[in-house]
């Protein structure tokens, strides 16, 4: 397994310190990762910013780092755009996710990361499924073109559980289509880690990893003089210190023959602190986690 680090980390989207790109690449290395996977965005790789001499420097920015470019992460919700039909929502998507197939064939990466789609109605799930297959097959088809994997890590809603994204990639149903999956969501809906991550490994290209403590939170009653529950908040932590049982999915994965990349990312508000020795600690300590349980699934 190859440890990874997801350049959102640094991208300041929640007031944390940002790097620009040659400056993450740099960072991951120096910090002891092995690859790393670029956020499909600004401030990261914007289509519309990042020219292909670009391309060639950062490549060349990784190679002098010791640094793999693994993973361009597509940001994608093929269920949007359900009140403006005559809009084409998905062969936009599509087109990106081309495009940024294109830059990463460039980049010497070799997964394109999307995302299905989020919830719209209860009485649309069929068709939110539906939406997404057609398009996670349509962009299956697009990074073939230039010889990378398609990975579809369980963000959004539409099939978000093991059972659900066993079952949505069968339908998707293209060679070149695998799983991302990742323990975050299924942890939080009270799955087995082990157990999913056993069956989803013949499926993987990718995981990606992120820890979390759970608040508990509570809303005043005055007219009772009490409290009611609320759903608990979450917060990031560095790997080991939270309630994911990384150990479990660890193993799952090794039980299940998985051995690609396992990428740490900072995608939230993180305790401590946004600063850039902050950010730094974190992945260094997250890293040296994610190190041991590869050992120990060897």
């Amino acid at each position: 397994m190859i440890p990874t680090l997801f350049s959102v980390s640094y991208a300041g989207l929640w007031g944390q310190a940002q790097l620009d790109l040659p400056d993450f690449i740099r960072k991951a290395g120096e910090l002891g990762y092995s690859a790393v996977e670029l956020a499909g965005k600004s401030p990261h790789l914007s289509l519309l910013e990042t020219r292909d001499s670009d391309l060639d420097a950062l490549r060349e920015t990784a190679e002098s780092a010791g640094v793999e470019i693994a993973t361009i992460a597509a940001y994608t919700d093929f269920t949007a755009g359900a009140s403006a039909v005559e809009v084409p929502f998905n062969d936009m998507q599509v087109a990106y996710v081309r495009e940024l197939a294109r830059m990463g064939a460039r980049l010497g990466a070799r997964i394109v990361r999307v995302f299905t789609g989020y919830t719209t109605q209860s009485e649309s799930a069929t068709a939110d499924w539906d939406k997404c297959v057609r398009a996670v097959r349509a962009c299956a088809g697009a990074v073939e073109e230039f010889g990378l994997v398609l990975g579809v890590q369980n963000h959004h809603d539409v099939a978000v559980s093991c059972d659900a994204m066993l079952e949505f990639l069968g339908e998707v149903d293209r060679p070149n289509c695998r799983a991302m999956f990742d323990p975050w969501a299924p942890a939080l809906q009270g799955e087995d880690l082990r157990d999913c991550a056993r069956r989803m490994a013949p499926h993987m290209v990718q995981t990606t990893l992120a820890d979390y403590v759970r608040l508990k939170r509570f809303a005043y009653m005055p007219g009772l003089i009490n409290y009611k529950e609320l759903p608990a908040m979450t917060r990031a932590v560095p790997l080991g210190d939270g309630f994911v049982d990384l150990s479990g999915f660890f193993q799952g994965l090794r039980e299940g023959g998985f051995d690609g990349h396992v990428a740490y990312e900072m995608c939230s508000p993180l305790r401590g602190g946004g600063s850039l020795e902050n950010l730094d600690a974190t992945a260094r300590k997250s890293l040296e986690v994610m190190k041991s349980m590869i050992a120990d699934a060897q």
